[in-house]
Formats: structure tokens, sequence, C-alpha cells
């Protein structure tokens, strides 16, 4: 009987980089999908003439914090006709405020449904502590969303609510986020 060598450490060291390969690099980018704002906005731009987020990302009927997205409305209180000239803002105004259609904002976080989040409830905090410096954005983030789960790339994960809590001294107890 002949013994021949067969494999050997080359095959193996292939498998795990091709694994690899396909696990970092293809798999997300087909498991997640990108989607694009419907209008180019500049927070920076917003910031600097406003100064405040609640004042677009409020809902004043509830009394809460940055609990939704900009209507259409918020928008013509500044915008019912250009102000700046861009093209962006022309078809803002062309599209949307002239023809009192809300525009399809892509909200780029997503929580699970089993958890209660409240902007109220954390209305003492800066808005970049969860929200990544939006303030100094030119462009709004592309949105991306897992195929299988729905959820966006850039939900917040438990592990950083927990830090936080555990740094503010607050509970971190199932029932105050989980439904």
């Amino acid at each position: 009987m002949s013994s021949k060598k067969k494999g050997g450490i080359m095959p193996f060291l292939l498998g795990i980089a091709a694994a690899l390969v396909v696990g970092w690099i293809i798999f997300p980018k087909v498991l997640y999908v990108q989607e694009t704002q419907p209008v180019r906005f500049s927070h920076k731009l917003h910031m600097e003439q406003i100064g405040e987020c609640n004042l677009c990302h409020s809902n004043r009927e509830e009394r809460a914090y940055a609990t939704r997205m900009p209507s259409t409305k918020d928008c013509a209180l500044c915008h019912y006709t250009a102000l700046t000239g861009s093209s962006e803002e022309k078809e803002l105004v062309r599209e949307y405020i002239k023809k009192d259609k809300q525009v399809p904002w892509k909200a780029s976080q997503k929580q699970p449904d089993n958890v209660y989040f409240s902007h109220l409830a954390h209305k003492d905090l800066e808005c970049r502590q969860c929200h990544f410096d939006m303030e100094n954005r030119d462009n709004l983030p592309p949105k991306y969303v897992n195929r299988l789960t729905g959820y966006t790339k850039t939900t917040m994960k438990m592990h950083e609510c927990e830090r936080c809590h555990a740094r503010e001294n607050t509970s971190n107890a199932c029932y105050v986020c989980h439904k």
C-alpha cells in the first residue's frame, strides 16, 4: 500500500480565507439592502441656521422630544419658497411642499418590536450621544436594511444602551426597555 499524503495545510488555509471573505465581505453585502433618502438634506446647514434638533424632530401634540421625522408642514414653515436656490431645495418645494405631499424620509435607526424607547425619558441627553454626530453631516447617510429582520444596520445595540444606563446609574432591568 502506498501512503500518499492527502490535503495538507494549504487547502485548509485557502478554505479559511474563502470563508472569511464570504462571511465578512460578500454576506453583509447580500444581507443588507441600501436605501437612499428621497431628498438631499444637510443637518449641518440646518443646525447652523436653527441650532436645535427639537424644532424639526418633535411631537408637539404629545410634548415628546424627537419622536418623529419632520413633516412637510414643518419644512414649509421656512421653505414655502426656495431660500437658497439649490436644486435639492427647489425639488423639496416643487415635489413635496407645493403638492402637500409627505417626504418619505427613511429613518436610519429602527428599534426591534420588543423594545420600547422613549425620547422623552432621554430628553436631558444630547442627541449626538446616540445619533452619531448628525449635526455635522452635510448629507444624510444611506439607510441599510437587513433583508431578514427589517432592522437597520445602525440600530443601537443592547450593549450600548446597557453601558449608558450603567454610566448614568439608571436601571438596566429588562422591563425598563422591553415590552
